[in-house]
Parts: C-alpha cells; sequence; structure tokens
C-alpha cells in the first residue's frame, strides 16, 4: 500500500455507522502494538469498548489523496470541551507526518470554537508523546490512562 506524506493532500469524509467494522479493523492494527506491550490486547474487550463509544456523527474517514481510507479520528463537543478520541491510521500512514497534519487541522478547528481540547491515551502509549508536542498537557490519570487537554491559542 502506498501512503502519501504529510505534504500530499489528505482528505476527511463523514463516517456512517456502516464503517464501524471498518474503522474497528484499523483501530486493532493501530492499537495492538501498545496493548500488547502492557499486556491488555483482547480484541472482543477492544470491541466493546470501541462499540460503547462510536459517535460516527463526530467521526472522520481520513482519505489519502487516492481516496483510500488510512484512518479515523472522532472529534465532538462533550461537557464543554471537544473530545478528539478514536484517531488511528493504518501502520502504513505512521511515522510520515500525516498523524500531525490531521492533529492540525483539528487544533486549528478547536482554536477557532475557543474551547479546550480533552483526550486520553494508554499509560504506555507513544501516543502521549505525540500529543504533548502538540500542546496537550497532563491533567490526570487512572491506572490504564493519561488524560490530557490543551487549551486554545486564543485562550
Amino acid at each position: 500500500m502506498a501512503i502519501a506524506d504529510a505534504n500530499a493532500t489528505l482528505s476527511f469524509a463523514p463516517a456512517r455507522e456502516a464503517d464501524f467494522e471498518r474503522l474497528f479493523e484499523i483501530r486493532l492494527l493501530a492499537m495492538r502494538p501498545s496493548l500488547e506491550r502492557i499486556g491488555r490486547f483482547d480484541p472482543e474487550q477492544a470491541r466493546a469498548r470501541f462499540r460503547d463509544s462510536f459517535r460516527p456523527q463526530h467521526t472522520r474517514l481520513v482519505l489519502a489523496p487516492t481516496e483510500q481510507l488510512i484512518g479515523c479520528v472522532a472529534f465532538g463537543p462533550q461537557d464543554g470541551a471537544l473530545l478528539l478520541e478514536h484517531f488511528y491510521l493504518v501502520p502504513e500512514a505512521q511515522g510520515h507526518g500525516i498523524g500531525s497534519s490531521v492533529l492540525r487541522q483539528m487544533l486549528a478547528e478547536a482554536d477557532a470554537t475557543g474551547l479546550p481540547i480533552r483526550l486520553d491515551v494508554l499509560r504506555e502509549s507513544d501516543a502521549r508523546r505525540f500529543y504533548e508536542r502538540h500542546g496537550f498537557a497532563e491533567t490526570h490519570r487512572d491506572e490504564f490512562d493519561i488524560y490530557m487537554e490543551r487549551l486554545p491559542d486564543n485562550a
């Protein structure tokens, strides 16, 4: 699979309920290394967690310039902030700046609303450093997750 780099034009498309299975497969591919590292890889539990929090009305498909599905991101209002979740890219798309490009789009949208962005990452996930590089700071943690927030640039 040929994946573009961050300089290529990515696009978004709205997700539908019918996209659940293919987005779940991307989630498994993206999360498996982190979950295995902490001994928590369980496809059925992963399916249940994704099912419980899948909000297609706030989920976008991330498409390569070829219109190939390479990931997804959910981004929508929750409790006076914007919740960023289910941000997954297929492994072939990781490490090319594509994630940063997608995240910069979400940051710009959040800044335009004046709302903070909240998210959580697995304690042992490399995603923590990724989000810290983009201005997120830890607010608290629990047994498995680290919760992070980024205030809007205009705050």
